[in-house]
Parts: C-alpha cells; sequence; structure tokens
C-alpha cells in the first residue's frame, strides 16, 4: 500500500521540502520545493506556503506520516537546534499544524538511510574514487561511512545486512581536526587562538572550512619556500602540484602576498568566499593552497574515521562540496594520496582496499528522510 509523506531536509544554507510517495519498494519525490534557512524563522511558515503550493498543483492528498531531518542534535526526539542557522525545529509544534504524527532525525541520519537506496554502479548518481594501484573496491555489506562537507562538516554510519537496515547519528564533524605538516599545525593554532578552543575538523572541511583556510593563507605571513616544498611546485599542464593551471611561481606568489584578484574575494560577503575561491583556484595561488589544504584535510579526516568504525561498506562522501568540486578530489590522485596515510600497515591495507563515492544525487537527503519514515511508520 502506498504512503504519503512530507519530508524535509533543513541545513544551514537550504530547506528543502517535498512531498514522497512510498509503496515499500520505490520513492517517488511529486513535489519539491527550496527555500532559504537564513531568510525563515521556523519551520512552520515554509511548510504552510509549501502546502499552499501543491494543493494549487494539484497535489493535495492525505499525508501520512511528516519527517524532517535537520543539520543539528536531536534532543529528545522533540527538537532540533540548528547548527548553522539561527531557529530550532520542534516536533509537536509541526505535528499539531499537520495532524500527523512527526519524527525528527539528524540530516546525516537521513543520509545513512539515503545511500542505502544508491546503486553505486549509476555514474549518474556517484562518483567512484580509485585507489593509487587503479583499484575501485565493492562496497559489502556491513558499516557505510557517511562523510558530507557542506555548509558545515556532517559524519553518519549505518549498518546494513541484506534488508536489514540501522542508522546512527554522530557528531564526528565536531571530532579534532588532523594535522599533518607545518602548515597544517600552524592553521590549527591559528583556529584555536580565533575560536578559543582546540580546533574542530567541521571549521576547516566544511564552507566555513574553505572560507577559514582562505582568510589564513591571505593574512598570515607564511614561509612560501616550505609550502612550495611540502606541497609541491605544479609544471603547466602536469596535474600535479597544486593544480596544472599554475605556473612554477608559486613559492613567488605566496611571497608577493595576496593577488588583486584573493583582496576582491576577501571584500565579498564571506558565504561567497567558498564558490569563488574554487572557481579561481587553477589561476590564483592563494585559491589553489586552500583547496590543496582542504582537500588533505579532508581526506586524511575521513581516513581517522575509518580507522575507528572499519566500514567495509565504503567511504560515501556527500555534500555539495565533494561533487561541485570533483576534479580536485580525483585529479593525480589528490584525495586518495592523502586517505591512504596512516603509521601503522594493517591501517593502510585496509584503506587501500576501502571504496570511496562521491554522492551526486542532491534530493539523496530527501529520500532518505522518506525512507527513514517509511521505517518509522511501519515499526514505529
Amino acid at each position: 500500500m502506498s504512503k504519503t509523506f512530507l519530508v524535509a531536509d533543513i541545513g544551514g544554507t537550504n530547506t528543502n521540502l517535498a512531498l514522497a510517495r512510498h509503496d515499500g519498494k520505490t520513492i517517488e519525490l511529486v513535489f519539491k520545493e527550496r527555500y532559504s534557512t537564513q531568510d525563515e524563522r521556523s519551520l512552520l511558515e515554509p511548510v504552510q506556503r509549501f502546502l499552499k503550493a501543491a494543493s494549487s498543483l494539484g497535489f493535495s492528498e492525505a499525508i501520512d506520516f511528516c519527517c524532517v531531518s535537520g543539520a543539528g542534535p536531536v534532543q529528545a526526539d522533540e527538537t532540533i537546534q540548528l547548527t548553522n542557522a539561527p531557529w530550532s525545529i520542534s516536533a509537536s509544534e509541526l505535528s499539531a499544524l499537520l495532524g500527523v504524527p512527526v519524527r525528527l532525525i539528524n540530516d546525516f541520519t537521513a543520509l545513512s538511510y539515503a545511500v542505502t537506496l544508491l546503486n553505486y554502479k549509476n555514474e549518474a548518481e556517484i562518483t567512484r574514487l580509485p585507489h593509487l594501484d587503479g583499484s575501485l573496491g565493492e562496497p559489502a555489506d556491513g558499516l557505510m561511512l557517511i562523510v558530507g562537507a557542506g555548509t558545515g562538516l556532517g559524519v553518519g554510519f549505518v549498518d546494513r545486512h541484506g534488508k536489514s537496515v540501522t542508522a546512527y547519528p554522530s557528531e564526528g564533524g565536531h571530532s579534532e581536526l588532523p594535522c599533518f605538516d607545518a602548515l597544517s599545525h600552524y592553521f590549527s593554532e591559528w583556529l584555536s587562538e580565533r575560536y578559543g578552543y582546540p580546533a574542530g575538523a567541521e571549521l576547516a572541511i566544511s564552507g566555513q572550512g574553505i572560507a577559514n583556510i582562505f582568510e589564513f593563507v591571505c593574512t598570515e605571513k607564511l614561509d612560501a619556500r616550505m609550502i612550495a616544498a611540502e606541497y609541491g611546485i605544479p609544471q603547466p599542464g602536469s596535474g600535479s602540484g597544486l593544480g596544472s593551471g599554475l605556473d612554477a611561481g608559486l613559492e613567488a606568489s605566496l611571497d608577493a602576498g595576496p593577488s588583486e584578484l584573493s583582496k576582491g574575494i576577501l571584500k565579498t560577503p564571506r558565504t561567497a568566499w567558498p564558490a569563488a575561491i574554487a572557481a579561481n583556484s587553477r589561476t590564483d595561488a592563494h585559491c589553489a593552497l586552500t583547496m590543496e589544504l582542504f582537500v588533505r584535510l579532508y581526506a586524511l579526516k575521513a581516513a581517522n574515521l575509518v580507522s575507528i568504525l572499519l566500514p567495509r561498506g565504503g567511504v560515501w562522501l556527500a555534500g555539495g562540496i565533494s561533487s561541485k568540486n570533483e576534479t580536485w578530489l580525483l585529479e593525480n590522485h589528490r584525495f586518495m594520496r592523502w586517505f591512504e596515510k596512516n603509521y601503522a600497515p594493517h591501517i593502510r591495507e585496509f584503506l587501500s582496499k576501502t571504496p570511496v563515492l562521491i554522492v551526486k544525487n542532491y534530493d539523496i537527503s530527501l529520500l532518505g528522510a522518506a525512507e527513514a519514515a517509511h521505517q518509522f511508520s511501519e515499526h514505529g
């Protein structure tokens, strides 16, 4: 029997709402809308506008259940205080508005449900990252790790055995930032001084993290010769070092300070920095260094989490940053060169066989919320 669910994915940037039909096997998102999280004061107002818009287009069937995934911890199954937005989500208020049961889940719990629905061989939805030996690995039953750099850094994991699926919440994005060389240690100290606490991974591996790295490399007096030696001076068209679009003058470019382009980026709203940095990372030394350090830290953090969980079902990179910057992760095995680093031989061996996949389906969180709604409505 088909059921209709109202599902929502609330992040620091976007609020996505959809009507989902679930027949027990397949999910269809029959109507969806996107709103700006920062422009809203609560979830109730966009939900009311959404339902009115859906009704005007003929989508007026009764809702059986509502599931909301939010970027923040779930408190007593009742509220989610959004990590990167100034409002919270209340299950009881939403249930009173809709007249149906409402379940709140962490956004990466939704992603955890969602990845179990994906075909990892579908290139329209998934990009598989080759290991250094060229192998891709095959996801197996067992734990699957989901790591996603977006507005913040989310972490989740799900245990899949056949048709049995159990998703677990996590706040792993707020765990420690991995440091591996003089530059990353200096950056970590810079973050600690700014925030007054040991640096967390989200402060570097996210959209806000890219902005933090960029401000750091643009405003601190760095040892340009050391950076050029540790990060490699690229040759035109080589695909090595910081990026094939840069010339061999990395050391001189860094020593001279930020370019006019980088100075211009610093004058724009901070939320616009990540896209501008990525767009200019082939031609500007400070943008390129920002993206290089970001990818290395991302890979090392994912590898750290793998060593804890041993996810034989693979590492699934969600969040918009990975999918929008595939080339930066793939080129010259940039991500994998750092993902496979570990002092312990048996962990290096495990990492070298762990599948790593970029999720490109932007509806994945809504699909995950719909699958969670199905599970909760059927089994409680």
